[in-house]
């Protein structure tokens, strides 16, 4: 099965469709350099921006401008990791959630848009679902697939061996797939946006 196969255009306007439907604003650019200004573009100044891990994000450039600190924003991840107590680092990473802009990336999208999101401890999930003021899903359109059983064939089949693969060269465990989430609608119409790049990116 490939599971980065591009979708051709008529796939992708009626992702487009059903994804506005679903008020999770989708927005097409061509590559990753688009994706980065609009980001840039999208985030104000003097914005609280936490950042879940996502290898999209990397591949983009995101991660290295945020961890950066050329920017106009106040990056959460610089208070968790100047906090040395674990307890209270901790309970930052809880409050992060709540971020005024919180940025990530999602395991798959139906064609009709429906968004899987997946995580070990679910901490982007939290964010995602309810505690951030606003969302930026930022995905390759190579993670769109037919419906909800191939989103979930795409998570077991290929993004958890990466990922797992990907921790343990970190030096860690691994990882497991602890919270799955389905997005079907969100009903701030404006609270999320989706940056959909017709790259492959991520996993």
């Amino acid at each position: 099965m490939d599971w980065n196969r591009m979708p051709d255009q008529p796939t992708i306007d009626k992702l487009v469709t059903g994804m506005r439907e679903r008020n999770f604003n989708p927005v097409v650019v061509p590559d990753r350099q688009s994706a980065l200004e609009k980001l840039k573009q999208t985030i104000p100044p003097m914005a609280d921006v936490m950042m879940g891990s996502s290898t999209t994000l990397e591949e983009i450039g995101f991660t290295a401008f945020l961890t950066s600190n050329n920017h106009p924003w106040r990056n959460w991840k610089d208070r968790i990791f100047a906090e040395k107590d674990p307890q209270k680092q901790y309970d930052l990473r809880r409050a992060s959630t709540t971020s005024e802009y919180f940025l990530g990336s999602v395991k798959a999208i139906t064609e009709s848009g429906q968004v899987l999101g997946a995580d070990g401890t679910g901490s982007r999930q939290g964010g995602y679902m309810y505690s951030a003021r606003n969302v930026i899903w930022v995905v390759g359109l190579n993670k769109v697939v037919s419906d909800l059983d191939m989103a979930l064939r795409r998570l077991h089949e290929h993004c958890f061996p990466l990922e797992d693969a990907r921790m343990k060269k970190a030096g860690a465990r691994g990882t497991v797939i602890g919270k799955i989430v389905i997005y079907e609608f969100e009903g701030v119409p404006h609270r999320i946006s989706t940056i959909l790049i017709k790259e492959k990116l991520g996993f």
